[in-house]
């Protein structure tokens, strides 16, 4: 025996290496960087389709589809929501609803609905 805590057999040996830690959340390195291309891919999108007349009616309708997917991508994946307890979405998705419904009803109060 050592005497030195951290290498005595015991549980604090067993700590996960960075290879083990990032198959444990799923992703590795090249999986975040190929949710950040395909979130660039989006961004582009977004911005090719902001300069283009020929969408039409379906201009807004395009571009919130490319903002949600955006944001659970982001929220799922870079923010490890996907990966963490069910708690933490939970508690997350709790706060996202209530901003929602408080936008909500701000806007209402402007009465920015009316006709």
């Amino acid at each position: 025996m050592t005497g030195d805590p951290a290498h005595d057999g015991t549980a604090a040996d067993t700590h996960a290496s960075p290879a083990s830690h990032d198959s444990s959340h799923g992703l590795t390195d090249m999986g975040y960087v190929q949710v950040a291309v395909a979130l660039a891919i989006i961004t582009g999108l977004e911005v090719w389709a902001s300069y283009t007349d020929w969408l039409g009616p379906a201009f807004l309708p395009i571009l919130l589809v490319l903002m949600i997917v955006k944001f659970f991508s982001v929220v799922l994946f870079f923010m490890h929501l996907r990966f963490d307890s069910k708690i933490f979405s939970a508690l997350f998705y709790a706060g996202l609803f209530l901003a929602v419904g408080v936008y909500i009803v701000a806007l209402f109060t402007f009465h920015f609905f009316d006709g």
